[in-house]
């Protein structure tokens, strides 16, 4: 009889870098709304909705793993297309104010990488950090934190890029659920004889 369980183990989103810094995006995204864009604008509503869907998709996917690889696959697509559709929410911030985009050898962008922020207090930290550096008369609070959320999004969607990469090898190698019962179902029929 195989040693493979029904319902392989599953969850332990918790421990993936993707769903950390999801939730690191998330948290950022709804302090940068709240303090930068109108609440009653739709854009509040869709940034903090986007950021929020990443993370539950990754979350729900990794839980749906145990008896849907299919789901696992899909979910986690659905989280790297949210947060695929964040980044642009940011870039437009930047374009329709005027501010600027950074690109990724920025030296802020710099610093922001050596800090390694892991939670919405060292992101606040390092804007404040940056500010005073500041040509007088910018919206420079607004420029940095959009960039260093970008900077954020930009990582999370190449670990969910890889995430799915792993998922889909996962499958075409074991197959999902049906698969598995299947093999359960026939090494119970057909015993290895000693």
């Amino acid at each position: 009889m195989s040693d493979e369980p029904l319902i392989p183990k599953h969850g332990g989103y918790r421990s993936l870098k993707s769903f950390q810094l999801a939730q690191l995006v998330y948290d950022v995204t709804v302090h940068f709304c709240d303090r930068f864009i109108s609440r009653r604008s739709r854009t509040h509503d869709q940034m903090v909705q986007a950021a929020r869907s990443g993370v539950q998709n990754i979350a729900e996917g990794s839980q749906a793993a145990g008896t849907s690889r299919r789901s696992e696959l899909k979910l986690t697509n659905v989280a790297r297309a949210s947060l695929e559709e964040l980044c642009l929410d940011y870039q437009d911030f930047l374009r329709q104010r005027a501010l600027e985009e950074y690109p990724p050898d920025h030296p802020a962008l710099r610093r922001f990488r050596e800090r390694r922020c892991a939670t919405l207090e060292d992101f606040r930290r390092w804007v404040a950090d940056e500010v005073p550096q500041a040509p007088p008369g910018t919206n420079r609070a607004a420029e940095l934190a959009a960039n260093g959320a970008l900077a954020l999004l930009n990582l999370t969607c190449f670990l969910l890029g890889r995430q799915l990469d792993a998922q889909a090898r996962q499958f075409e190698q074991d197959g999902g659920f049906s698969e598995r019962m299947h093999r359960l179902r026939s090494a119970r029929r057909h015993p290895p004889s000693s």
